[in-house]
């Protein structure tokens, strides 16, 4: 599978990874061979998170990467903490609280190092600075390689890239969410910082399924039943190569911003699917012009801050 270099880091990642937020407890078993089956079908990218599962996913994915861990790029993120009831969470970017989540998110992952460390959120209202602080003294004392946030608000992204050392912004980008393309891929690509695209298959819109769901349903700004004629144009104008998901994966690689995309999986058969991707032909131009001509150009309205 083609490897993409993160920024301006020594990281290199699967251009493909997997997002490890849908392994759940209730399905270990195939969970494990989900990991497994990734790795040797090239996938070096595996991403999690301390609030998935209030922490059991990242001692799953610690676990079942440890016989090739160090052959893989390790992410998880941080600034989420849950309340002591465990029905909401609090959000947290100070330096007290990530300097100490790093410590347990280690523990719980059974390694030494993150290779990349990602705040999970953030607002503009946030001491960025004491946050940028924590993460370069984390650098500094080799618990992480490197660190980027996950975020989809323009102005909290545009002053990380001026005022830190990130070298990735995951967002979710897609053919249903195009916010991205209006004023983040291009700024982040001459910052030379990397996009992990989430979302891709906008939560199976973007699978052949989406004609089967209900036409009142909503996905953002659209209805179940403008995604449904969505879905029939692609189908109809694109080449049959690729299966829809496929197409949709590879959407959402073809800005050079992107560095990789990070589908989940909840069984084998979907992340053979997933990183089958990998082996159909990148998107042409004309490709590109038929999707974003059934699409919408949205921008970010929401959320800026």
């Amino acid at each position: 599978m083609k490897q993409n270099q993160l920024g301006s880091s020594e990281l290199r990642v699967s251009e493909i990874g997997l997002g490890c937020m849908s392994l759940v407890p209730e399905n270990a078993a195939e969970g494990k061979e989900i990991i497994k089956r990734a790795y040797e079908e090239g996938v070096t990218y595996f991403d999690t998170a301390d609030l998935y599962q209030f922490g059991w996913n990242e001692e799953f994915v610690g676990k079942n990467i440890r016989p090739f861990r160090d052959n893989i790029v390790l992410s998880t993120k941080v600034g989420n903490r849950w309340t002591a009831n465990k029905k909401s969470w609090d959000w947290d970017p100070s330096k007290t609280y990530i300097k100490q989540a790093v410590k347990d998110s280690l523990h719980r992952l059974g390694t030494d190092y993150i290779d990349l460390y990602q705040l999970h959120g953030g607002t503009i209202e946030d001491n960025m600075d004491e946050t940028i602080s924590a993460f370069n003294e984390l650098k500094q004392e080799g618990l992480v390689r490197e660190y980027g946030i996950s975020s989809i608000r323009p102005n909290v992204i545009s002053y990380y890239a001026e005022h830190s050392q990130i070298v990735s912004v995951m967002m979710q980008y897609s053919i249903l969410d195009r916010r991205p393309e209006e004023e983040m891929l291009d700024f982040l690509h001459e910052k030379n910082i990397s996009v992990i695209a989430r979302g891709p298959v906008a939560k199976g819109w973007l699978t052949e399924r989406a004609l089967n769901r209900s036409k009142s349903d909503h996905y953002l700004e659209y209805e179940g039943k403008e995604i449904q004629e969505i879905v029939k144009g692609l189908q109809d104008k694109l080449d049959s190569e690729r299966t829809l998901s496929q197409t949709a994966i590879r959407y959402s690689l073809h800005h050079p911003a992107v560095a990789a995309v990070i589908p989940g999986a909840s069984s084998v058969e979907q992340l053979l699917s997933n990183v089958g991707a990998a082996h159909t032909p990148e998107l042409s131009a004309d490709d590109v012009a038929v999707i974003q001509s059934l699409s919408k150009a949205s921008v970010y309205g929401q959320h800026r801050r």
